[in-house]
């Protein structure tokens, strides 16, 4: 399985949804960063089941245990773990479908791989293992302010059909955490958990779009050619649970433009090369060119619902499913925190590649 991301900054993550914990080891933290339990929670909060109304009705305290690479509040240079115990698995809650494939779940296709899988709950392939990715990515954001000034804010885009305008380059995290749905738009984030309550009670879900700005960066890190930022930041968006599509800059909507439109011209401001737009999302030939970073990741609605559906057990037998268990009807608000994690990841690799290989953190020039 593939457990593990990242060349120089390195993350493991462990655990399934309801066995005794979920959790990371981080590997390649420089040492003397200040980190300590404090630094952590904060993301985990952000991310754990049972926030609000919106969310699943399981009772995480999602409380996180420092076991190693830290010492007197600073970093070692050693492996970091991090753990989170499961205090509200309920397994047994899925007895009934351990012969069934869930439909657009991942029961059919890891049975399919392995000739075996963990029934409850959907084990590694539950988004209950988000917790790692999301404990080791507030380590990367910290490591990355501290030393670079990044700044990184998730924010939900779009809720079904239902889509902000909002510019990105305009929010702030202060706005996007005062919604109940993580839309800093005032006027639309009440139609939004309108949405979601309705759909809740149909016993259905939906999906929606995740947009991420992430500020001074600067310009280089990355490189060609399958080594370039924007498609390290893909595979990071793709690997989380319920993704199904990424964009950076003006992603699919560029193709709809001409050339003379969408090329980002070169100015000078405050004594620096910058580009007076930024179709490109901070990204250009795979390279950070200095302007802020901007991508979109597309979720699907949650795979469980309470609805009937037509699936097959393990004998090919056809039979007729009605979901139960603690579940989101929309994933995206609580996914926000989960995607800033995974942007953080990627970067703080790309950072200490681009430290090793040029002896500083920004440009050359």
């Amino acid at each position: 399985m593939g457990n593990t991301t990242g060349r120089l900054f390195r993350l493991t993550t462990f655990g399934e949804s309801h066995g005794g914990g979920v959790g990371c080891v981080v590997d390649g933290c420089p040492p003397l960063l200040a980190l300590g339990p404090e630094d952590i929670q904060r993301d985990l909060d952000r991310r754990r089941p049972g926030q609000s109304r919106l969310t699943t009705s399981r009772q995480e305290t999602d409380a996180v245990e420092i076991l190693s690479g830290v010492f007197e509040g600073r970093t070692l240079g050693s492996p970091i773990g991090l753990l989170v115990r499961n205090r509200d698995a309920r397994p047994g809650d899925y007895e009934r479908l351990q012969d069934v494939f869930r439909p657009s779940h991942a029961d059919y296709t890891q049975e399919v791989k392995y000739g075996t899988r963990n029934w409850q709950g959907g084990g590694r392939a539950s988004a209950r293992e988000t917790v790692g990715r999301v404990a080791g990515g507030a380590v990367a954001r910290k490591l990355l302010a501290d030393q670079c000034g990044v700044e990184i804010v998730g924010f939900v885009r779009r809720i079904h059909t239902l889509e902000t305008v909002i510019d990105a380059g305009t929010v702030r995290a202060e706005a996007v955490e005062a919604s109940l749905v993580r839309c800093p738009d005032p006027d639309l984030s009440p139609a939004m958990i309108g949405a979601i309550d309705a759909v809740r009670a149909e016993g259905d879900s939906l999906g929606g779009v995740v947009e991420c700005v992430v500020r001074n960066v600067p310009a280089g890190w990355g490189a060609p050619v399958f080594d370039k930022l924007d498609a390290d930041l893909a595979a990071g968006m793709l690997s989380i649970p319920a993704v199904k599509g990424f964009e950076v800059g003006s992603g699919f909507a560029g193709a709809q433009m001409k050339g003379s439109a969408h090329n980002d011209p070169f100015i000078v401001r405050e004594g620096r090369i910058r580009t007076e737009t930024n179709h490109s999302g901070g990204i250009q030939a795979g390279i950070s060119n200095g302007e802020d970073l901007v991508f979109r990741v597309a979720f699907k609605p949650t795979s469980t619902i309470r609805k009937l559906q037509r699936t097959v057990t393990r004998a090919k037998e056809e039979v007729t499913l009605e979901a139960r268990g603690r579940h989101d009807p929309c994933v995206v608000p609580r996914a926000v925190p989960i995607v800033e994690a995974m942007a953080a990841l990627v970067l703080a690799d790309h950072y200490l590649r681009h430290r090793g290989l040029t002896g500083r953190a920004g440009p050359a020039f």
